[in-house]
């Protein structure tokens, strides 16, 4: 039988590991953001054009680019790679928020404190799909996003914050506005050579996205915000596709595939809740509230439901009728306009889209809550 003695150095080999353990843990994070109205402390954004603010700028390879004239005509950096002549949906979501500016993963700046409030992966051109913006040429899927949040953002704040990751990102929002490219640029580019059905491709879209919100909850997010896909089939690249006589309003046949993924989403997001015990997702019917402003523009301040703003680049001088045409010129009454470009709406859509998610009472166009209401949870 042991001694008494014999015991005692094991005791205090014991709690010189517990007293060390203690003595290195921090347990309490390190936040930068004390402000008292809100337990949200940084926005991490994912998805495409529609979200991006830089990106694809520091992509040598990358064709979806927004870093020229007419881009940022109105905004106060200039053309910075935003596809909006102002600021764009995450801009005016960070403002409600009182966040700085959300700053790009791929600028060599946005390390150390730069990262504390957040950061954003997005790049115009991507998908859900990561053969979805092969098109784009050099584009980050939303797969690579991740990646970059896991293997290089997440190890820098965790230093920054003294914590792990588990603790720290579950007072973050991330926000995820991407799946319009897998059908534009995928789905729809490919049809009817694609060999999948609409439920198939629909399939595949949401089994991709619970991978990736399941990779983002495992880091330790919890308060999701997700971007429904546009109703792309009333933009002018697409109306200019279409036969004079059909353009009488927004085309169908593109908006119709659109809808029934956005509905097979936002049921997917309720059930998701379920399956990741504490998340919280706000599911934005971006689709349905653009719908509205095309359909009543008076109501919201517009004139102008159909055309681009900016002169686009024409397929003759080898474009698409999607993006500005470098240098060219833009209309001088842009808050009257939906659209910007041939697919990205002018910050004045912008800033209705950011007003609803913030603080829309209606489940139509906010579910299950609104983002001020997800904020104070």
């Amino acid at each position: 039988m042991m001694s008494q003695k014999a015991k005692t150095p094991n005791i205090l080999l014991i709690l010189s590991f517990i007293f060390s353990y203690f003595a290195l843990c921090n347990c309490e994070c390190k936040f930068a953001v004390t402000n008292e109205t809100t337990k949200i402390r940084g926005m991490f954004v994912f998805g495409s054009s529609l979200v991006d603010n830089g990106n694809n700028n520091f992509l040598e390879k990358c064709k979806a680019k927004a870093n020229h004239l007419p881009y940022g005509v109105d905004y106060v950096k200039g053309p910075t790679g935003r596809f909006t002549n102002g600021k764009n949906v995450i801009d005016l979501l960070g403002d409600h928020l009182k966040l700085p500016t959300i700053p790009t993963f791929k600028d060599l700046t946005t390390k150390g404190n730069m990262i504390l409030h957040g950061v954003s992966f997005a790049s115009g051109g991507s998908g859900i799909l990561d053969e979805t913006g092969a098109v784009s040429g050099e584009v980050m899927s939303m797969n690579e996003q991740i990646r970059n949040l896991e293997n290089v953002t997440v190890p820098e704040l965790e230093k920054q914050l003294g914590c792990n990751s588990k603790e720290a990102l579950g007072n973050y929002l991330f926000v995820v506005g991407t799946g319009g490219n897998d059908f534009s640029l995928n789905y729809f580019l490919n049809f009817p050579h694609n060999n999948a059905t609409l439920t198939a491709f629909i399939s595949k879209l949401i089994t991709g996205l619970s991978q990736q919100f399941q990779r983002l909850y495992d880091l330790g997010a919890r308060k999701f915000v997700v971007m429904s896909v546009y109703p792309n089939g009333c933009s002018p690249m697409v109306l200019a596709r279409v036969p004079i006589p059909m353009r009488t309003g927004c085309f169908e046949p593109v908006n119709v595939p659109l809808h029934l993924y956005n509905t097979i989403l936002r049921s997917f997001l309720d059930e998701l809740m379920q399956k990741m015990p504490g998340s919280k997702f706000v599911y934005v019917n971006v689709y349905k509230i653009i719908r509205d402003v095309i359909l009543t523009p008076s109501q919201y301040g517009f004139d102008n439901t159909k055309n681009p703003c900016c002169e686009v680049t024409t397929i003759e001088e080898g474009g698409n009728e999607t993006l500005c045409k470098n240098g060219g010129h833009s209309c001088s009454n842009r808050a009257k306009f939906v659209w910007f470009d041939g697919l990205h709406p002018t910050e004045a859509v912008n800033i209705v889209l950011a007003n609803k998610a913030f603080a829309s009472d209606l489940d139509c166009e906010v579910h299950p809550t609104n983002i001020k209401k997800l904020m104070e949870e």
